[in-house]
């Protein structure tokens, strides 16, 4: 079995008195590309930084076989990390982007970045400050995919960019860049967006982790039940994890029940990431710890 690309143990992170992590364990194989999701200041940043080697944490971080605090340069010759779009220097000519990243990157192809911005409206000569929203994530975008890593890490990367580009930005960064040896981490609170191209999703919730698990398996695991009348008092008894009523009807999300007891009682989908993420993240949801799909498989 190849090892994992990324795998943490017992991570935390304090800053002061106050705990942002509370121990989380996660394994990201290789191949995969993993959701890393949650609301602002759940942990998704500080996990994320962790990985990179930006932060010292408590407990056992390894990233391609490395710890990555100790050894960061030789880390980034093997991982590409872009956060937002608004990270790009703005006072740079395109072309001297490409020039820092060349410096900086031993995997970076000015060639290839260049062919990626054929058919754009983006420059060479052209200053970053004078480009548009869209123009900066096609630049973005270009940047990213002609860094040839292992690993690509991307923290809430269309940010502040309207639907139209962040979903152009997800589909060709899905269809022109990954490939079965590349490995994808994605940190968004815009579940919805990514939920097509995702093949493992992880949600922390106030550093700790609420889901692990492979996107199929969520989708066999949990079941939505849209039911109203007596059928909504019978299917109660069946311990939802997440109740709410929309348009007069009772919406409820079950974990692990019998579809075909839900069944009897009303309409039953698999629920959405986006739904799943509402219900988890609720904080009047179950508070029991949720086991990983390779916890439940020992179990």
């Amino acid at each position: 079995m190849n090892a994992p690309i990324i795998q943490a143990r017992g991570l935390r992170k304090r800053f002061g008195k106050t705990e942002i992590l509370h121990g989380l364990d996660f394994t990201v194989p290789a191949g995969r590309i993993y959701g890393l999701i949650g609301h602002n200041g759940a942990g998704k940043t500080t996990t994320l930084n962790a990985v990179l080697g930006l932060t010292q944490c408590e407990g056992e971080v390894s990233v391609l076989g490395m710890d990555p605090f100790a050894n960061r340069a030789r880390l980034m010759q093997q991982v590409a990390f872009m956060s937002d779009v608004a990270s790009l220097p703005r006072y740079l000519r395109v072309s001297e982007l490409f020039d820092l990243i060349e410096g900086i990157h031993p995997a970076f192809s000015r060639e290839k970045a260049n062919a990626f911005l054929q058919g754009t409206d983006v420059r060479p000569r052209a200053k970053i400050r004078t480009l548009s929203k869209g123009m900066v994530a096609q630049l973005h975008l270009a940047v990213v995919m002609a860094i040839d890593a292992r690993l690509l890490v991307l923290d809430e990367p269309t940010l502040g960019l309207d639907i139209t580009y962040r979903k152009r930005f997800y589909r060709r960064l899905l269809e022109d860049y990954m490939t079965e040896d590349r490995t994808l981490v994605i940190t968004t609170h815009q579940v919805d967006e990514i939920e097509f191209m995702l093949t493992d999703v992880i949600f922390i919730k106030e550093g700790r982790i609420a889901l692990d698990a492979p996107t199929e398996e969520v989708a066999e695991r949990y079941a939505q039940l849209v039911t109203s009348g007596d059928n909504a008092s019978k299917a109660a008894a069946l311990k939802p994890i997440y109740t709410e009523t929309r348009f007069g009807q009772t919406v409820m999300l079950f974990d692990g029940a019998d579809r075909e007891a839900l069944e009897a009682l009303g309409e039953v989908t698999s629920p959405s990431l986006s739904d799943l993420f509402v219900a988890l993240m609720d904080r009047t949801t179950y508070n029991a710890e949720p086991a990983s799909s390779n916890e439940r498989a020992a179990q």
